[in-house]
């Protein structure tokens, strides 16, 4: 149970950092897109919006790519831990079951919000 909460734990602190990390690095580009547009013509305006939009999809596709690894691996353990604890203690087996599905519950949760972050970056940033 101690390393469930534990993965539970670095699995909602990885999430958050992904978040920020995912919200601020296409800002960020965008903000510089928005900058060089003030200065140059017409012509380079639209050079630098087709960048902003590169960046937001490169950081969309970064951010769920390593959201859904992540999920993936932390779902993985959970299943193997539980298979090892229905196998040692086979009359604990509803218990074991009911806490895997919750904590894959969690973590597919996780996963579906940074999902909806990077269609957010891609189609409202």
């Amino acid at each position: 149970m101690k390393l469930m909460k534990k993965a539970l734990i670095t699995l909602l602190l990885l999430f958050a950092a992904f978040g920020v990390f995912s919200a601020v690095a296409p800002a960020s580009v965008s903000y510089a897109a928005e900058e060089t547009t003030a200065t140059e013509e017409t012509e380079d305006a639209e050079a630098a919006e087709g960048n902003s939009t590169a960046g937001k999809a490169i950081g969309a596709a970064i951010s769920i790519g390593i959201a859904a690894g992540l999920g993936a691996l932390g779902m993985g353990l959970c299943v193997g831990k539980a298979a090892e604890g229905i196998a040692r203690q086979p009359e604990a087996e509803g218990k074991i079951r009911t806490t895997m599905i919750l904590g894959i519950v969690f973590i597919e949760t996780a996963v579906l919000y940074a999902l909806v972050i990077s269609i957010l970056i891609i189609f409202v940033l």
